[in-house]
Order: C-alpha cells, then sequence, then structure tokens
C-alpha cells in the first residue's frame, strides 16, 4: 500500500492512498494522520493497511505535489517526539565513496582508516544469519521533526556550513506503541542531506555535518520490501540537469541486514519511548559530491526511487544567520 500525508482542502492534515498507476489518491476515513492510524492498528492488533478505508472521489495526485500539498509521510504532533537519525557505511561501495583505501580490505587490517575498518566489519559481520545481533553500524544524529522537509519544500542550509549536498536514501519509518515495541510502518525514499566538506576534513565532525535538514516521502509504502532497489539520483540547476548517476539500495545491495540496522538503532531504552516517531535513514553509496560537484542554491535534488512512488523533490536554499558568536546569555 502507499500512503500519503497532504493538506486537505479544509486546510487541515489528512491521509490517502495512491493508487498502483500513481496517477490519484483517495482520502481514508477515521484517520487524519499516519501517526493516529498506526497507533490505532497497533491498539486494535491489525496491520496498517487494514486501517484503511478509501472514501469520497479520486484526487489528481500530480496536482496535489505541483501545488505543495504533500506532506512528510510519518510526522508526530509534537516534533521534539520525533528523532531522525541514520547509519552509515551500511552499502556495498559506500565505502569507496567515503575512502579511497577501498582496494585495501584484503590486507592488514591495522593498516586501514577507521571509516573502511568499520566497512569491513559490516562485511563480516553486519547480515547475522542466527539470533544473536551482527557488528554495530555507524549510526549519527540528525535532529527531531523540525528539521524534516516536506517533499517539494527547500533544504536550508545554514549560513556557517561548507557545503550542502544530496544523499539519496531509503529511510524506516516507526512509531513506538503503547508497549515499548518499535512498529515499522513501512520505507520512504529520502534525502539525508548532509556537509561534506566538514565531513571530510575529519571523521570526527561527522556528527557535526549531519546536524541538518533532511527529507522524506513523498510517499510511505508498507509491507515487505524488496531486496533489490534502483534508483536515480540527480541535481537540476536552472532546469539543466548537471548530475545524475544511478544507485541501488535494499538489503541485496548492503553490507548490513535491516533487521541488524534496526536492532542497534532500538536496542536502547530511550529510543523505545511509548508515542515516539522515529525516521531512521540507511545510508547510501552514491554522492554528487564525490564526483566533484558543488551544490548552489537554486539547485533541485531529485531522488526516483520508483518502488517506493513518486520522485522526492527538494531545493537548495541558504538559511540566514541565525546565532553568532556570545548569543548565550547569561541569567
Amino acid at each position: 500500500m502507499r500512503l500519503i500525508q497532504f493538506q486537505d482542502d479544509d486546510g487541515a492534515q489528512s491521509v490517502a492512498q495512491v493508487d498502483p498507476s500513481g496517477r490519484a489518491a483517495r482520502r481514508l476515513a477515521g484517520h487524519r494522520s499516519t501517526y493516529a492510524m498506526a497507533l490505532a492498528a497497533a491498539g486494535q492488533g491489525v496491520t496498517l493497511d487494514a486501517m484503511a478505508e478509501p472514501v469520497g472521489p479520486e484526487l489528481p495526485y500530480a496536482d496535489l505535489l505541483a501545488q505543495g500539498r504533500v506532506l512528510t509521510p510519518l510526522s508526530h504532533p509534537d516534533p521534539a517526539h520525533c528523532l531522525v537519525t541514520g547509519t552509515g557505511l551500511t552499502h556495498l561501495g559506500s565505502a569507496a565513496t567515503r575512502d579511497a583505501m577501498h582496494h585495501k580490505l584484503a590486507g592488514d587490517e591495522a593498516a586501514l582508516s577507521d571509516s573502511m575498518r568499520m566497512f569491513k566489519w559490516g562485511l563480516d559481520g553486519g547480515r547475522p544469519s542466527t539470533r544473536e545481533p551482527g557488528v554495530q553500524p555507524e549510526w549519527f544524529f540528525k535532529g527531531d521533526g523540525q528539521m524534516v522537509a516536506a517533499p517539494g519544500a527547500p533544504l536550508a542550509s545554514p549560513d556557517f556550513a561548507l557545503d550542502g549536498g544530496e544523499e539519496p536514501e531509503l529511510v524506516g519509518l516507526y512509531v513506538i506503541d503503547a508497549q515499548g515495541t518499535p512498529r515499522r510502518l513501512g520505507f520512504a525514499v529520502g534525502n539525508e542531506f548532509s556537509d561534506h566538506i566538514t565531513e571530510r576534513q575529519n571523521y570526527l565532525y561527522l556528527a557535526h555535518s549531519k546536524l541538518r535538514a533532511c527529507a522524506v516521502g513523498p510517499e510511505l509504502r508498507t509491507g515487505p520490501l524488496p531486496e533489490h532497489l534502483a534508483g536515480t539520483s540527480r541535481v537540476r540547476r536552472g532546469g539543466e540537469v548537471v548530475w545524475e548517476k544511478a544507485f541501488l539500495t535494499g538489503e541485496a545491495n548492503m553490507c548490513h541486514s535491516i533487521a541488524n540496522l534496526e536492532y542497534h538503532h532500538f536496542k536502547y531504552a530511550a529510543h523505545r519511548r511509548p508515542g515516539d516517531v522515529h525516521l531512521h535513514f540507511f545510508g547510501t553509496s552514491t554522492l554528487s559530491f564525490a564526483d566533484g560537484l558543488h551544490c548552489e542554491p537554486g539547485d533541485r535534488f531529485e531522488i526516483d526511487l520508483p518502488e517506493l512512488g513518486a520522485t522526492l523533490m527538494n531545493t537548495l536554499a541558504r538559511a540566514p544567520a541565525g546565532f553568532n558568536l556570545g548569543g548565550v546569555q547569561p541569567l
């Protein structure tokens, strides 16, 4: 099932199901948000799909997108209770993008960089076949729900940023039920927007580079995820495509299993607080930055992953100065 959240004619948030053709959507009865729908499904012990009751006329999906009425497919009424996180070095080929030492994987582990060593650990132990957890992935925090831009909305790069570049990724969408159990609603495509110049200065700056806006959607896909997913990421400048590249995701193209990545995120009790929402990025191996492109304000990112619905599009913007040295005031 393909779900969207959108701004209805009355200005309120609503939920709709996109038809298989992708041309139309129909409102769902009973709930104004996928969040409320998910909690109701968990409380009744049924699937999210079982909660879907389409009502009313078909809505032209392309018009909703063009009018900027499509929202992030999962959100929390209080953005502070939406945790946005991610894992890196999870995809086959991601280490080659991160580090030119990829060819040394077969050599002495002591000679590897920290990034390459972690990638090798993932290759060796990121897909456990038993009930025991596999190796831990790289993990990072991006922010809370206020950092998530809607499909079509600008991705604002902070005034202090050295770079703002796209990262096309698979995103897991979760709600924690009343018993503290993580419930996966499904998956969406995402742009895990980052500051790659800051990251490349020193790997210990990774945390700084990730505290940025991001985008998720437009659609939430419920049910099993195909093991192999192929998409296209592009950057358009003034109508011209200045960079385009295919990317692969899904477990067939990852060195960690989804279950292993989920375990290492939700093993922390603070990540299982009832009622919270989690948007978790699963990593990528394709970046325009790695090919030498420096994105500029006004550039449009387009991330197309057909199995997960409509293309995610956002434009790079520069945020005004928001805080200065000495801005902390004593009481």
